[in-house]
């Protein structure tokens, strides 16, 4: 006997409310980074480089999960905007190391304040350990979910 098909209700499906929420949460931090001159975007490259590191393009593709091709698009506005850096490899004459500019460590503070404030903003009406759960429940998710899926 062939297995019923569950009732279609999106509203009740954890992985698409995740989803719209991210969505969101996105939309908002981007419009607030916006206003400092940075992306939601671009917060992975940043964090990668936030103590002063110096990396390749490789090595920032691979730590962000992000492709070459966009991380290069990505490095380029981001040096077009004054938030990166490059300076060649002494290692490999063929390669950059890709570092943050004292502008974009002048950010650092204030793009914390700005992800804190919608961090505060989404969690409002949340006890401590409803956090905690959610924190919890939400690390599961993704580990559930890398490497392609993968369990």
């Amino acid at each position: 006997m062939a297995k019923t098909e569950e009732p279609w209700r999106p509203e009740t499906m954890p992985a698409l409310l995740i989803t719209r929420a991210a969505k969101l949460l996105g939309r908002i931090a981007d419009t607030r980074l916006r206003e400092l001159g940075a992306s939601v975007s671009q917060l992975p490259v940043i964090v990668s480089l936030k103590n002063g590191e110096r990396l390749t393009q490789k090595e920032l593709a691979r730590l962000t999960g992000v492709e070459q091709p966009s991380m290069a698009q990505l490095l380029a506005r981001m040096e077009r905007d004054g938030l990166v850096r490059r300076e060649p490899d002494p290692a490999d004459g063929r390669s950059s190391l890709i570092s943050l500019t004292d502008h974009a460590m002048a950010l650092l503070a204030p793009g914390r304040l700005v992800l804190s404030k919608g961090n505060r903003e989404a969690l409002a009406g949340f006890k401590k350990n409803e956090i905690d759960l959610l924190v919890s429940m939400l690390r599961r998710v993704i580990a559930n979910v890398s490497n392609g899926g993968a369990c």
